[in-house]
Parts: C-alpha cells; structure tokens; sequence
C-alpha cells in the first residue's frame, strides 16, 4: 500500500512539473507577441572589424624599423665621410695655390728638378748607404731652390709654421742649427774673399813690378791702373769664383812673354849703348859709367 502511494506521488509530481513547463511556455510567445515590430525594416548595424597582427608580423615589422634605422645611420656616416673627403681636396687644392707663386711657370721647371734629383740618384748609386739617402734630397732642394725659388720659400715658410705649432722643441733646435750654419757659411764666404782679395793683390803687384821693370802698360791690357784697376778687380772676381786655373794658366804665360820681351828689350839697349859709346871717343870715361848704370838698372 505504502509502495502504491509512493508510486503516485512521484506519477503526480512529475506531472505537475510537465504542466508547469508547459504553462511557461505557453506564457512565452503570449509575452513577445504584445511587442509591436517596426513598419520599415532596421538599419543595418556598423560591424567595427579590429586587425589584431599575429606575432609573425609583430617580429617583422620589428626587424624592418631596425634595418630601416640602420641604413639611415650608414647613410649618414658616409655621406658625412663623402662631405669631409671633399673638404679636404678643396683645402689642399686652395693650399697649393697659396704656395705657387704666379710669376714662375711650373712646367719646365718641374721637369728640370726631377732631371737634378735623378742624377743626384744616378751619381750615388753605387755609393754607400748614407751619401744614397742624402744626395738625391740635397739635389731637390738645390734645384728647386734655383728654378723656382719663390715657391720654394713659400714651401718651407710652410713647414717651418707648421713645425712651430705642433713640434716647438723641434723648431728650437732647427732654428739653433740654422743659425750656426748660417754662421759657418758667413766665414767660409769672408775667408774665400780674402783668399780672393790676396791673390788678385799678388796678380796686381806682380804687373805693376813687370810694368815698372819694362816700361811695357800691361795696365792697359789688363786694364789695371787707376779706374781699369777697379774694372779688372770685378773681372777677377768673377773668372775666380770658377775659372782660377785658367786664370793661373794665363799668369804663367803672360809672365814668360814678359821675360822675352825684356830680355829682347835688355839686348837692343846693350847694342845700342855699345854703339853710342864706340861713336863718342873723348866721351868714353862718362858713356862706360853710363853704361854700368844702365845695366845696374837692368
């Protein structure tokens, strides 16, 4: 009996449950048929479509802004490089024609230096190893200093500045050495001149004793004697400085066509002397005495 009563109880609670589903949803469309829907049809609703990149796409884009940024860098510097470069070229271009002197030509002269040093190399070359290293410089600066000398002041005017500024200690002792070489070159000039002075003072005496002797003007032919003396010593100066054995040479020979022409000179007198004496009888005592005088004068 219990059991039976169970039974219909449970058989009733489920069937109140099922009526009240089904009164729910019976109620349901009762509920949304009281709304009233539009004449005109809705406007279409804006869909906002949000790009969300994956992160493939995040680490490309990363490495692109990197490269990017790098050639901009790269660009830069070397542009900059291109900027400097060219600076330099219009610097050194504009020193260069601050250096050359207009009034001197450069193209035959460069060509007479580089022929100089390559002899200067050429005479050294079998030569030790200092005179190889040094010859050639020296020829440079020789015969650049001769075929443009302006520029080559201009050159060293340079350096000198430069050397100044950036190595003074340098500069000082260049300077010092300049100084005495200067110094030295100053007293080897005063002893060339003397040397010169006392041998154009033995060349002079030596005439006027030659020309007081003979009675010959040798003055005139080499023009010495008052204001040819002055002409002749500018003569001498110059055909000493690189012609002093020809001038030696010359000496020489003109000293032994003296001597023959006295001694010719010295013969005609005698001859004549003799004659006069023979032709003046009464006069011999006075003519011999005349005689020893003039050989005593001979």
């Amino acid at each position: 009996m219990n059991f039976a009563r169970q039974r219909l109880l449970k058989s009733a609670g489920l069937g109140s449950l099922s009526l009240g589903a089904t009164s729910v949803l019976l109620s349901t469309p009762s509920s949304q048929a009281k709304e009233r829907l539009p004449i005109y049809s809705l406007p279409d609703q804006e869909v906002v479509l949000q790009e969300v990149p994956s992160e493939l796409e995040r680490q490309i884009g990363v490495v692109r802004r990197q490269v990017t940024a790098t050639y901009r860098d790269g660009y830069k510097q070397v542009q900059g490089l291109v900027d400097r470069w060219i600076g330099m070229e219009t610097a050194v271009e504009n020193r260069l024609k601050s250096l050359m002197s207009p009034d001197e030509s450069l193209t035959p002269s460069v060509l007479y230096i580089g022929v100089a040093t390559l002899t200067g190399s050429i005479l050294t070359r079998s030569r030790s190893l200092p005179l190889r290293l040094t010859v050639p410089p020296l020829f440079l600066a020789l015969s650049s200093s001769h075929f443009l000398p302006k520029t080559t002041s201009n050159v060293t005017s340079y350096f000198g500045s430069l050397e100044d500024k950036y190595l003074p200690s340098l500069a000082e002792k260049h300077n010092i050495a300049k100084a005495h070489s200067e110094m030295t070159w100053e007293r080897a000039k005063e002893m060339i001149e003397r040397a010169r002075n006392n041998f154009e003072g033995g060349v002079v005496g030596g005439v006027g004793k030659v020309q007081e002797v003979t009675g010959l003007k040798f003055g005139e032919v080499w023009k010495l004697g008052g204001k040819g003396r002055e002409a002749s010593v500018k003569g001498l100066e110059e055909k000493a400085i690189g012609a002093s054995e020809d001038v030696n040479v010359k000496v020489v020979e003109i000293t032994k066509a003296v001597e023959e022409k006295v001694q010719a000179q010295v013969v005609q007198a005698t001859r004549a002397i003799g004659k006069k004496i023979e032709e003046a009888g009464p006069d011999m005592a006075t003519n011999a005495e005349r005689k020893e005088q003039v050989k005593r004068l001979v």
